[in-house]
């Protein structure tokens, strides 16, 4: 209160309100102190005429450029992590139904959608799809707290789980390569000439089930040569990129480290799920469409392993941390798992420590390829340059160009409890769903 009075006493506060209100709901912004200046440059002297704007953060009521923190999780920044997600359906669409630099005529081509499961490390509790009761003899709600974790702790293998997650990104990767083997070997062409032919893009998201294994979805589509801009060969369908999708992840393997007499060879789960994704929108429920899959990956996009398993969202310092923090018995021996596995040389590569909030995954969540769609990078850069017009000064009509000087340091994170007592008066309108209104503006 305090503080609030001083900065009314100074008549600044709604100013400082202003400057928050641009955060859009972040409530762990970045803190920057240092200038921006414009000068007005004539091109054909070089001379730096008139400062066209002068931004010196000593100058904003908060003391500090504050900039968006752009965390996708959502336990630790709901907003930004919002934004990320509302990013991310555009994202998968443009690759479904063309948009944002994407023909649309990639509606045409095969698609399908694919989850792809972890192998099983144990007995763990469960819902099952029969109504038959689970193993321990109890039908678990779906809020059940004991989902996922095992029937038997001490039998449960978890060293195999860790480094299962740590392993997961390069079977994938391992995945991609087989499956243009496959696609090309049905097609009867060489691997060498079907790049000629077709090509493979693909969006996929990671997701940690309840026991803390991470799987993945992924829509996978197959287009021409050129990618979307080209139409895929006559002999390119939804059957045959199941049918090759299904012997590629069949097929792929990696090796892993051999851990006191103990070799590690990891690969895919049994359960492989592949969908034909159909054009249409509303279909009563019968088939899986553009907006189902869209929506799907975005959602899991801003979760981690806190969400699924009561795991933890930011790193370790030191293993005694463990003892006080409020997470469940089987995250806690997961962390653990892979704390200890990071001590050892031979797995430094695998930087397990660093990771072991993350149960030993250390692969970006939500990937894809090239030319499926545009970039996560390309829509923040369209919304930022929408925001500067809205706020710089228009630029004088004879101005030949504009040289710009900016100088920046980090000096914290986060607001100040005067300022997160207003952030949160001024948090947006929330919608018919429950969320937050703002727009995104991305480029068409």
């Amino acid at each position: 209160m305090a503080e609030l009075s001083t900065l009314a006493s100074l008549g600044t506060l709604p100013e400082l309100a202003r400057q928050l209100s641009g955060l859009g709901g972040c409530t762990h912004p970045v803190r920057l102190d240092g200038h921006r200046t414009e000068y007005d440059i004539d091109t054909a002297t070089g001379e730096i005429g008139t400062v066209l704007h002068h931004l010196d953060s000593a100058t904003l009521p908060a003391g500090h450029l504050l900039v968006r923190c752009n965390n996708r999780r959502a336990t630790r920044c709901a907003a930004c992590a919002e934004v990320y997600r509302r990013d991310t359906y555009p994202l998968i669409t443009a690759g479904l139904r063309g948009g944002k630099g994407t023909p649309d005529q990639v509606a045409t081509h095969p698609r399908v959608f694919a989850t792809f499961t972890a192998p099983g490390f144990g007995p763990v509790h469960n819902r099952r799809t029969d109504g038959r009761p689970c193993r321990c003899g109890t039908h678990h709600d779906q809020d059940d707290s004991v989902l996922g974790t095992p029937l038997g702790p001490d039998r449960y293998d978890y060293e195999a789980a860790v480094l299962w997650n740590a392993h997961a990104g390069a079977l994938w990767r391992r995945f991609s390569i087989y499956l243009r083997r496959e696609v090309a070997k049905r097609a009867g062409l060489t691997q060498r000439t079907f790049r000629d032919h077709a090509r493979i893009s693909f969006a996929k998201v990671a997701e940690y089930q309840k026991r803390g294994a991470v799987h993945f979805h992924a829509v996978i589509r197959l287009d021409g040569p050129e990618g979307g801009d080209t139409p895929p060969p006559a002999w390119a369908t939804a059957e045959l990129l199941t049918d090759a999708i299904r012997a590629a992840a069949t097929a792929a393997r990696i090796d892993g480290p051999e851990i006191d007499g103990r070799a590690y060879t990891f690969a895919f789960g049994r359960q492989l799920d592949v969908r034909t994704i159909r054009s249409a929108d509303f279909d009563g429920g019968q088939e899986l469409t553009e907006r189902a899959v869209a929506a799907y990956i975005a959602k899991y996009a801003t979760k981690g392993a806190e969400t699924a398993t009561g795991a933890l969202d930011r790193p370790l310092k030191f293993a005694a941390e463990l003892a006080q923090l409020d997470i469940s018995d089987h995250a806690r021996r997961l962390i653990r798992t892979a704390w200890a596995l990071g001590a050892r040389k031979d797995l430094e590569h695998l930087r397990l420590r660093a990771w072991a909030h993350m149960l030993g995954f250390r692969g970006h969540f939500s990937t894809k390829s090239r030319r499926y769609s545009t970039t996560l990078g390309a829509l923040r850069t369209a919304r930022a340059d929408w925001r500067r017009a809205q706020t710089a000064p228009p630029v004088p009509q004879d101005s030949d160009s504009t040289l710009i000087l900016a100088h920046w340091v980090f000096a914290g994170t986060g607001l100040s409890a005067a300022e997160s007592w207003l952030a949160a008066s001024l948090e947006p309108a929330i919608g018919t769903e429950g969320e937050p209104t703002w727009t995104t503006v991305t480029t068409s």
